[in-house]
């Protein structure tokens, strides 16, 4: 329940639309509802401005099936991530607006309208980095963002990203996702007078160690304004992404 539909209570109790038990119905289960395996946190859109979201890998199908119940029983929005279709049809089945989004193995349900005129540019190194730069852009999407998107104009042809040049200088914020060397952020990152989140991919050869050579190459960068996450973790970056243009 997101501080909207919170308000919105509130304003049906005083004009006497809703009836006190009812209203505390809808209160009982804050902060969070017990299901046992796992807890789950009604107070975070109250919080953060967003409810709390499901990480799908390593939890099973019923399991994911029983939270997202619980979160949509509150009429808040669903972002599920790591999700397989298989997870999909299951919440499909609990509320038939979940979207299945392919390429960023993500199931969403409603989410905030887009807010402001800026915009957050998602920008991968290499068609391989799409999946990741895809979960970035679908969860900035889902907490209100404008998402504009750039890929496959890696260092190894830099003409591809400066033949975009207005696009990328013209963005509140950028993400950057990149595998192998890691060094299209650091090159973004001396072009814009914006946040750059940097995101390195476990894209690349033995070497690369799964991302691990990107990761410390991104975090060693020379660029001023260059902000790094996790390996793979396209969906910190467009989260914070997202609130960085909110407040913009």
């Amino acid at each position: 329940m997101d501080e909207r539909k919170l308000r919105d209570l509130l304003r049906q109790f005083r004009s006497g639309k809703l009836e006190e038990d009812a209203l505390l119905r809808a209160l009982r289960s804050l902060p969070f509802a017990d299901l046992e395996f796992a807890k789950v946190d009604h107070h975070r859109a109250l919080r953060a401005g967003f409810p709390e979201v499901i990480f799908c890998r390593r939890k099973t199908v019923p399991q994911i099936a029983r939270i997202a119940k619980e979160i949509l029983k509150h009429g808040s929005d669903l972002l599920a991530t790591r999700a397989t279709p298989e997870i999909h049809r299951a919440v499909r089945k609990i509320d038939r607006r979940a979207t299945w989004h392919e390429a960023a193995r993500c199931v969403t349900i409603g989410g905030r309208p887009p807010e402001g005129k800026g915009y957050v540019l998602v920008v991968s190194a290499g068609t391989a980095d799409i999946p990741v730069a895809e979960e970035a852009r679908v969860t900035a999407e889902m907490l209100g963002a404008r998402v504009k998107t750039l890929y496959d104009v890696g260092v190894a042809g830099i003409h591809r990203l400066l033949g975009h040049r207005d696009v990328v200088m013209d963005a509140r914020v950028v993400v950057c996702v990149a595998g192998m060397e890691g060094a299209l952020a650091s090159v973004i990152g001396g072009l814009v007078r914006r946040p750059v989140i940097a995101v390195p991919t476990s894209v690349g050869y033995g070497a690369n160690f799964e991302g691990l050579a990107t990761l410390l190459a991104m975090l060693n960068s020379c660029a001023s304004g260059v902000t790094t996450v996790n390996i793979d973790n396209g969906f910190g970056a467009g989260y914070s992404a997202a609130l960085i243009a909110r407040e913009g």
